[in-house]
C-alpha cells in the first residue's frame, strides 16, 4: 500500500509517500520559518496564504521523488486536526481535490497521532530493525504547540490515552518565548540548545526555578519559568557571552528535567517498559541525552525517531493514514478542519486547585 500524506497544520507545507509498513518513499518539507521570523512567531493568515502557494508544487515533488503518479496511490491522507484553521483548510482542499480526481479514498489524520506513530517510519531504505517499539509504550510528545505524556496501546484514537499535559505553554513555546526575551530570534529552540551545550547551569540556577516539581503529578507548567527568566532579564539586562550560555543551560536543564522525570514516572506508574520521544522538541540534544541516561538507569527501552521524523512532516501523516486505510476506514469529502485534537484530554488548562 502506497499512501500520499499532506501536512499543513502550522508553518510547514509537507507531503510524502509512505507504505503501510512505514517505508518512506519520499518526504518533502517546505518551511515557513523565514516568513514568520520577523514577527517572532507564526502568523495564521501568513501561514495559510503560503500553504496555498506551496501545496501543489510540494505534492508534485513528493510524487515525483517516489516515482509514482496519483493513479498509483492507494489513498490520500491529510492532517485534519489539530492546527490553525486556515492552514488545515488548505491541505484538506488539496487532498480532497486529488482524491476525488484520482478516484482514491481519503482519510483524515490527527496531527498528534501522526507524531506518536512517527517512531515507526523507516527512512533511507533502512532494513527492518528491532529498534521499533511494540505496544504499549509511554510517549512524550513535546513540540511548539503541544506537550503531553500518552500511553499508546495501539495506533487508533481509542488506544491512546493522555496521562498528563501542560496547563499553559507547551515546552517548545517556552523555548521560543525565552529566546525572544534573550534576543536570540525565532525559532528559539535550536539556538537555546546550541548555546546550552557550552553553558554551566549551576552558574545561573538562581534565575531559573524548578518546573512544577510535585512528585505525584504528571502535568506540566512552563509559564513560571518563562516569567522567572523575564524578571531576571528585567533586573540585570540581557546577558552576553558566557553568562548567556549559562542562562540557556539553566533554563534548558530545568525544562528537560521536568520532561524526563515525569515521563519516566509515567512509565513506572503504567508498568510499561518502553518510552518514545515525539514532536519537534524531541530533536533537542539535551533532552535526548538525559532521557537516554534516565531510561538506562531504570531499565527502560528508549525509542527516538531521527530528526526528520520529529519535526512536522508528511511521512507521519501518510503512515497514520495508511494504518487507517488498512483497517478499512474512510472519510467523506465533507471532512472539515478542527482546531482541537480528537484525543481525550485529562489536563485542565489554567491555574487553580485540581
Amino acid at each position: 500500500m502506497r499512501v500520499l500524506g499532506i501536512e499543513t497544520s502550522c508553518d510547514e507545507t509537507a507531503a510524502a509517500v509512505v507504505t503501510e509498513g512505514g517505508d518512506v518513499l519520499s518526504d518533502v518539507v517546505r518551511s515557513q520559518v523565514a516568513l514568520h521570523a520577523p514577527y517572532g512567531g507564526v502568523v495564521p493568515e501568513v501561514a495559510a496564504r503560503d500553504h496555498a502557494r506551496a501545496v501543489v508544487p510540494v505534492v508534485r515533488e513528493a510524487l515525483s521523488r517516489a516515482g509514482v503518479a496519483a493513479a498509483d496511490l492507494d489513498g490520500v491522507a491529510v492532517t485534519s486536526r489539530p492546527g490553525l484553521a486556515g492552514a488545515l483548510l488548505v491541505g484538506l482542499q488539496a487532498a480532497k481535490g486529488l482524491a476525488w480526481a484520482a478516484g482514491k479514498p481519503l482519510v483524515g489524520v490527527d496531527h498528534l497521532v501522526g507524531h506518536l506513530l512517527a517512531v515507526f517510519l523507516r527512512r533511507g531504505g533502512a532494513p527492518a530493525q528491532e529498534e521499533r517499539p511494540s505496544f504499549p509504550y509511554v510517549a512524550l510528545l513535546a513540540s511548539g504547540g503541544h506537550t503531553a505524556i500518552y500511553r499508546v496501546d495501539g495506533p487508533s484514537l481509542g488506544a491512546i490515552r493522555e496521562l498528563g499535559a501542560t496547563r499553559d505553554d507547551a515546552a517548545g513555546e517556552a523555548f521560543d518565548k525565552v529566546a525572544k526575551l534573550l534576543g536570540l530570534g525565532y525559532p528559539g529552540g535550536p539556538v537555546v540548545d546550541r548555546l546550552a551545550a557550552t553553558g554551566d547551569p549551576a552558574a545561573a540556577s538562581e534565575a531559573v526555578p524548578a518546573v512544577m516539581a510535585r512528585k505525584e503529578s504528571l502535568e506540566f507548567s512552563f509559564s513560571g519559568i518563562k516569567s522567572a527568566v523575564a524578571r531576571h532579564v528585567a533586573r540585570r539586562g540581557r546577558p552576553e557571552g558566557q553568562a548567556l550560555h549559562d542562562l540557556c543551560a539553566a533554563f534548558q536543564g530545568a525544562v528537560v528535567d521536568a520532561l524526563v522525570q515525569k515521563t519516566v514516572r509515567a512509565a513506572r506508574v503504567e508498568g510499561v517498559e518502553r518510552v518514545v520521544l515525539a514532536g519537534g522538541v524531541a530533536a533537542n540534544r539535551g533532552l535526548r541525552a538525559r532521557m537516554a541516561a534516565a531510561c538506562e538507569r531504570r531499565g527502560l527501552a528508549l525509542f527516538v525517531p531521527p530528526f526528520a521524523s520529529c519535526t512536522d512532516n508528511g511521512a507521519m501523516i501518510a503512515y497514520a493514514g495508511a494504518l487507517r486505510l488498512a483497517a478499512g476506514e474512510r472519510d467523506a469529502l465533507d471532512l472539515a478542519p478542527e482546531t482541537r485534537t480528537a484525543l481525550p484530554r485529562v489536563t485542565r488548562k489554567g491555574g487553580g486547585a485540581r
